[in-house]
């Protein structure tokens, strides 16, 4: 078996000092260009494939003689004005977990802001090539985000939310649909028969409608929990929701917004004698209800599992075909659902 080429080989066999190799590979202009020409051309005739990580982590050793360190990732986060407010909650866990998970695997995470309080997309491409930064994790944004200005052959890209499509990335995300479809079947077994469910209209959209194809197959092969149509608005607001309250009179509210319960007293329900709520996102509520924890700390380290994977099998670029991997969220109880049927 012939033994894989190095810069040490490459250095032997050109006559050139192994840091001139290495600087001409790394593409610094330090380097003479027709040098650098023949040093690429030698490379390339050899099968030579480098080790992207070694640059960082050499450098990273050398600052903090800490042997355990493997590389930066990046965490990417957008500035979005359109963004609610609870979704900072959910952000912050999702980056806790990954956080989390990287420095238990020997990487370092560190957050850029991209927008308005932050850089731009090509300036953020010049930093992380500059640092030698790999591995990038996309957090959730509430508009479909675009990141085809980075240059995708530098990096392995993992997007923590449903799908990407500006460009296709592997994605890690709740399962929206089946956590959904398994609430309802629990609500149906402590005695609640009306269910209706409240959504942000582009809530709904941004995750391909989950929330809303689940509520509504549920409904049509479970015809013993009645039919109240669900409220999809473009913005939620109380005379909204009252006036859909009292026509339809569901005995049980699945939504984001524990505000609803508020506005569910306001209309003469007793919440959870008379009526129940059931929040989707229990990390974005104020006060505690019942409802699902979609784990956005194992969404983050399960999203730094698969960059890191790629990483360490010096994949780069936009894969083909994308995947998206799955985490269905669990029930939690609290005090606005009954315990009994």
């Amino acid at each position: 078996m012939s033994t894989a080429p190095t810069v040490r080989t490459l250095a032997a066999a050109l006559g050139l000092s192994r840091t001139t190799v290495s600087e001409a590979l790394r593409g610094s202009v330090c380097v003479r260009p027709d040098t650098a020409a023949r040093i690429r051309a030698a490379a390339e005739a050899a099968g030579y494939r480098p080790n992207p990580l070694v640059g960082a982590v050499m450098s990273e050793v050398r600052r903090s003689r800490n042997q355990m360190f493997r590389g930066v990732i990046a965490a990417v986060d957008l500035d979005e004005a359109e963004r609610p407010p609870a979704g900072a909650r959910f952000h912050a866990a999702l980056t806790e977990g990954a956080q989390k998970r990287a420095g238990e695997l020997g990487f370092k995470l560190e957050t850029f802001l991209v927008g308005r309080k932050g850089v731009t997309l090509p300036r953020l491409d010049t930093i992380l090539q500059s640092r030698g930064i790999q591995g990038v994790l996309l957090l959730p944004s509430w508009a479909t985000p675009d990141f085809t200005k980075l240059d995708w052959s530098h990096y392995a890209g993992i997007y923590a939310d449903y799908a990407i499509e500006h460009p296709a990335l592997h994605a890690v995300c709740s399962d929206h649909h089946r956590s959904l479809m398994l609430a309802l079947a629990r609500l149906r077994t402590l005695g609640y028969s009306r269910p209706g469910i409240v959504l942000q209209q582009h809530q709904d959209e941004r995750l391909q409608h989950r929330w809303e194809g689940a509520f509504t197959a549920y409904q049509r092969n479970h015809p013993e929990i009645g039919t109240v149509p669900p409220l999809i608005v473009p913005e939620l607001n109380e005379g909204a929701f009252t006036k859909w309250f009292r026509k339809h009179d569901p005995d049980v509210v699945l939504g984001h917004s524990p505000e609803i319960i508020s506005w569910m007293s306001a209309a003469g329900a007793r919440v959870p004698k008379t009526h129940g709520y059931f929040c989707l996102n229990v990390t974005m509520a104020d006060r505690p209800c019942a409802g699902l924890d979609l784990h956005p700390h194992a969404l983050g380290a399960r999203g730094i599992e698969l960059l890191i994977a790629q990483l360490q099998r010096n994949e780069r670029g936009i894969p083909q075909p994308a995947s998206t991997t799955m985490i269905p969220g669990h029930w939690v109880d609290g005090p606005t659902l009954r315990t009994t049927a």
